[in-house]
């Protein structure tokens, strides 16, 4: 393990930066947690607050024997950067998550003083050691503290790829890890105010939003565009949640008009979108187009219908909004559009075909009939890299000009149909003629980054940074050129000694560019005022943000009032039964009041005949309490005593725990005529009782009441009042029952009547439940005959949606069970809901609440004893299971072994998949007998082997004893095929060799000892019936560990491979050619890149 840092400044600025870093200065709660982060760029400052760029330092870490480790995290050496200790944390097999999980931690966060903090930028990266250029390489930022004294990625690189030896990320069973790290000055942008510094405000990011923010923040300034959507037709009746124009425009008028970041939770939802879609980031330019595209058709049949097409729509042959240049082999804008509008000669082999002239020599080429008022340039950052059947982004370095004229060179780009009248300049000085408006930036790698945006808003020389929450002021230098991308430089320390220049590519780089022109831009750059908004949308933002700050003022003043809950009889009776069961009241849903802490408990007595109507003299509070068993009862009613202080004091002496609020009970005795009563007289002796009534028929329970009993008194003393309250014949027989508790389970015990209350051990406060007595019938004719087990099922109740496994994102059915129902009653209820006569053949999958998916293993029979475990994920408890109907019942299934096997015919051109099942216990041998039952052989005595295949190369041929228990089929595929006559003679010195294509099955060949590459491509092209025209093109190559060297056709081939290489992955025969076989939108591995789950709007 080394750390590398780059050659030491001189004196003077090493002095100077070190000064620059600060003690760390913020407060923070204790705990640490790992956590996923989007990448940032370093924090941009303020004009007046500028930061230079801190030292990098570089640490190594190898890890040898990676696939050995047994830990679930590891932690490299500690390594020191800017006076602090640092370390590396892995999970190697994920953190809850099919992904390398890699995090940057403070090595003696356990020991450092309360409340510190430090700030850093760094990198993890994972060196790819056949190719360095493939690393992969992640930057963000964070300020650590106590709280959060690590960060990085959960889902860094997919294991699939880091476990693959031919990728190069693990060699000989090693890694390397890198980090860059630099800790800077701390700038505190808690107290940071984007409106005050710079007039704009940002959006806030959900989770991995921030590609959306850059571009909704894009849109937003283009005037003319916001004007558009204002002006969409939307009511008073619709929900932004629902309505994407009603949606659009609150977010756009809380950007014009609020002091603080704008949420897009309403925008997401009205997309149709739910948390998983948050957490998922998607490329910009693909969200762009399928939100204008929507946006496109909503505005149709209304006044700003065709906006999208006049604003953004070019036109050559076909229409085009979104003009895509290359950036790889081009220098500059100029180049892209040079290379997009290029002639390609059809000559020869490539001769155009005409109509009744057959194939003619031609020209073909594309040519600009017009550009539009709002040119968007989206930048292939992006690209298919053919060999490695993977996206890779292009750093390459790449310049937007100062001035960009698609009018030069006598208006190349332009078609003879072009109106040249318009003047196609564009400048980046606002002095000048056409304006460059804003600059999208992409930082990170292929596997994930951070998005953010460089706008002009008015045009003006100032440009702005919108990243997310903050917006901060920006010199056209930070805009512009330090977004080209490629590699830079740092300066040589010491000019005098020879040492290797540090180079570092700048994963940062424009992805985005929107230019508006000149003549057009008083139109875009228009005004947009109120009047461009719809009434009832002021009204309702306004009322929105009137809201929003009585809530502040309220806040502000929190300390000088105070809270008063008060619940009365009336409360109880509304909720018990309805809203809550156990316990007599949720607090949330009472009458509140909000009194200042001076004010007299007499006086708030006032406020409260004011409000109920109930003179002063027949009120009577209680004070609730939390008891040991978790339930909150009252307690105690207020003493004259109490009621000589203040509000404020006398929350302060009863409240012991400190609550923002003081609840209270107010007793009031009603007469007949429903007016109130003097209050009885409390002594010692007497007991303050609620009573609740259960009816078991109508599985009903409701609050009828309230008693005062006296200790030495029995419970068959009021039951004459208990059959009035509940309206009962006074012959009825009750039982009477205490609800004791419900936390962690329910707790209800039989009071006897005989007894005495004392004996009962009752007080203020305590809960009696009643009814009338069960008959000996009543197990047969109620699901629940009594009060315990009532209360029980309540407690246990859960609705469970499920889902059918094969469309995870639809409930089906629901179902209403109790969490402790047994693995074998859940399946039962799901069966008769299916109409599935055996239950066994139901198989579960529970929810993962943090993905929003099925979990990847199902649930085993009766691997689990109660629903309530199918629902608990971590600490989270979910209300989603997935089901499936076997063929067969699940525990005959999982007395078996599953295994998908694709088999290749060997003469057709033919490809079956089959699904085989056998006992654990079984061989290979016995896998392909069952295959050679199910498909069409070549002739009968043919023999067949079985193959392992992953990312287009053979891993492993398994021998026919090998058991099949331990075969893993989920990431790599099992190929079946015949044993060709050829691989069973093989010569003394013949060769059998492993080809590889970078598209296409690979395959065994026989090659013999003195066999030039002429003879074998001529086997090969045989073999795989490929034309000659195509066949000319391919290129042959000698592989080892990832490194081709390419044969001539006079080459002796066995020469290069020293030995028998059967099924092994060390050296192949690789054969290099494009893929002329279509592509399906997702291929096998669905990992490959981030952005590779389209963008959906669903509303």
């Amino acid at each position: 393990m080394t750390t590398s840092p780059p050659p030491p400044p001189p004196a003077e600025q090493q002095q100077q930066e070190e000064e620059e870093v600060l003690v760390p200065h913020q407060e923070l709660p204790n705990g640490t947690q790992p956590m996923e982060v989007v990448p940032a760029e370093p924090a941009a400052t303020v004009e007046n607050q500028q930061i230079e760029d801190p030292p990098i330092s570089r640490f190594t870490w190898t890890i040898e024997n990676l696939s050995r480790v047994s830990t679930k995290k590891l932690y490299s050496e500690v390594f020191v950067v800017g006076g602090y200790k640092w370390r590396i944390l892995i999970f190697p097999r994920g953190n809850n998550v099919e992904f390398l999980s890699m995090y940057l931690d403070v090595a003696d966060s356990g020991v450092l003083p309360y409340g510190w903090t430090r700030y850093a930028q760094f990198s993890l990266s994972v060196v790819n050691q056949i190719h360095n250029k493939f690393t992969i390489r992640k930057e963000t930022q964070h300020q650590f503290s106590a709280r959060e004294s690590d960060w990085g990625f959960t889902s860094f690189m997919p294991l699939g790829e880091l476990y693959n030896p031919s990728r190069g990320y693990l060699v000989n069973d090693t890694c390397i890890v890198e980090a860059e790290v630099a800790v800077c000055k701390v700038v505190d942008y808690w107290s940071y105010d984007s409106k005050k510094e710079t007039g704009y405000v940002g959006l806030k990011n959900q989770g991995a939003t921030c590609y959306m923010n850059s571009l909704l923040q894009t849109l937003y300034h283009i005037p003319y565009f916001r004007k558009a959507v204002y002006h969409m037709p939307t009511t008073e009746n619709d929900m932004p949640s629902g309505s994407i124009p009603l949606a659009l425009q609150s977010l756009f008028y809380k950007l014009q008009y609020n002091d603080s970041s704008v949420s897009t939770k309403e925008l997401t939802k009205s997309f149709g979108w739910d948390m998983h879609d948050s957490f998922m980031q998607h490329d910009v330019q693909e969200l762009n187009r399928v939100l204008s595209e929507k946006l496109e058709d909503k505005m149709k049949g209304t006044v700003v219908e065709g906006t999208i097409q006049q604003l953004f729509e070019g036109h050559h042959m076909n229409y085009i909004e979104y003009l895509q240049l290359d950036v790889k082999g081009c220098q500059d804008v100029y180049a892209s559009f040079d290379k997009y509008v290029e002639v390609e000669r059809l000559e020869g082999d490539n001769k155009y075909h005409a109509e009744q002239h057959g194939l003619q020599d031609a020209k073909k080429g594309v040519l600009f009939i017009d550009f539009p008022p709002v040119l968007q340039l989206q930048l292939k950052r992006f690209e298919y890299d053919f060999m490695r059947d993977t996206m890779v982004k292009i750093n390459d370095r790449y310049e937007f000009p100062l001035q960009l004229d698609l009018d030069r060179d006598n208006g190349k780009y332009l078609s003879p149909d072009a109106d040249r009248n318009v003047r196609n300049l564009y400048t980046l000085h606002s002095s000048s003629k056409l304006f460059s408006y804003s600059v999208l930036v992409h930082s990170g790698g292929v596997h994930g980054g951070h998005y953010y945006a460089f706008i002009r808003p008015t045009l003006s020389d100032q440009w702005f940074k919108f990243d997310d929450e903050r917006v901060t002021k920006e010199d056209a230098k930070k805009a512009l050129e330090e977004q080209y991308g490629g590699e830079e430089e740092l300066p040589q320390t010491n000019p005098g000694l020879n040492n290797t220049p540090f180079k570092f590519t700048k994963y940062s780089n424009a992805y985005m560019l929107v230019y508006i022109r000149e003549s057009d831009k008083d139109k875009i750059i228009c005004n947009v005022d109120e009047k461009d908004i719809a009434e009832h949308l002021r009204i309702r933002l306004e009322k929105d943000r009137e809201e929003k700050e009585r809530r502040k003022k309220e806040k502000a003043e929190a300390h000088l009032y105070t809270i008063i809950k008060v619940a009365r009889d009336d409360d109880l009776k509304a909720q018990i039964g309805k809203d809550i069961y156990f316990d007599l009241v949720d607090h949330d849903k009472v009458p509140s009041f909000r009194i200042q802490k001076q004010m007299t408990f007499t006086q708030f007595k006032e406020e409260v005949a004011k409000e109920f109507g109930i003179p002063t003299q027949f009120q009577r509070f209680w004070l609730w309490a939390k008891r040991q068993n978790h339930t909150y009862r009252p307690n105690r009613p207020l003493s004259p005593q109490d009621e000589a202080h203040t509000v404020g004091q006398l929350k302060e002496l009863v409240n012991k725990a400190h609550n923002a609020e003081l609840k209270l009970f107010l007793e009031v005795e009603l007469g007949l005529d429903l007016k109130p009563l003097p209050l009885p007289e409390k002594t010692r002796e007497d007991i303050f009782l609620f009573f609740k009534l259960y009816d078991p028929e109508k599985e009903e329970l409701r609050y009828v009441g309230r008693l005062f009993v006296k200790a030495s008194g029995r419970p068959q003393d009021i039951l004459p009042k208990l059959r009035m309250l509940a309206g009962f014949s006074q012959d009825d027989d009750i039982e009477l029952y205490e609800e004791i508790k419900f936390e962690p389970n329910v707790m209800c015990e039989y009071i006897d009547n005989r007894l005495l209350f004392r004996s009962c051990q009752l007080e203020d406060g305590d809960i009696i439940c009643f009814q009338k007595s069960p008959k000996p019938d009543s197990a047969d004719r109620y699901r629940f005959p009594d009060v315990p087990s009532f209360l029980v099922y309540i407690r246990n109740r859960q609705v469970v949606h499920f889902r059918s496994l094969e469309k995870p994102k639809e409930d089906d059915f629901c179902l209403e069970m109790s969490k402790i129902f047994t693995y074998d009653e859940v399946v039962e209820k799901v069966a008769q809901k299916l109409g599935v006569d055996d239950p066994t053949k139901i198989r579960l999958t529970s929810h993962n609440c943090y993905s929003q998916q099925p979990k990847p293993q199902p649930i085993k029979y009766r691997g689990v004893e109660r629903l309530l475990d199918m629902l608990i994920h971590y600490n989270q408890t979910s209300d989603i299971l997935y089901y499936e109907v076997l063929d067969i019942p699940l525990p005959e299934l999982q007395a078996l072994k599953t295994l998908k096997v694709t088999y290749h015919h060997a003469t057709k051109d033919e490809v079956s998949v089959h699904s085989i099942r056998l006992p654990k216990n079984s061989t290979v041998g016995d896998v392909l007998n069952d295959i050679k039952s199910k498909v069409e052989l070549s002739h009968p005595n043919a023999e067949l082997r079985l193959l392992e295949v992953f990312y287009h190369k053979i891993y492993k041929v398994f021998a026919p004893n090998e058991k099949i228990e331990n075969i893993n089929d989920q990431y790599w595929t099992l190929r079946a095929e015949e044993v060709p006559e050829e691989e069973k003679n093989l010569g003394p010195f013949d060769r059998l060799i492993h080809q590889v294509q970078n598209f296409g099955e690979p395959f065994f060949m026989v090659i013999r000892e003195d066999e030039a590459l002429s003879s074998i491509k001529e086997r090969i092209q045989k073999k795989l019936k490929v034309p000659d025209e195509d066949f000319s093109k391919w290129k042959f190559a000698y592989i080892s560990l990832g490194r081709p060297d390419y044969f001539e056709d006079s080459d002796i081939v066995a020469t290069k491979f020293q030995r028998n290489m059967y099924g092994a992955w060390e050296q192949y025969l690789g054969l290099e050619h494009p893929d002329t076989a279509p592509r399906k939108a997702h291929t096998v591995n669905q990992n490959r890149h981030s952005f590779e789950r389209p963008v959906k709007i669903y509303n």
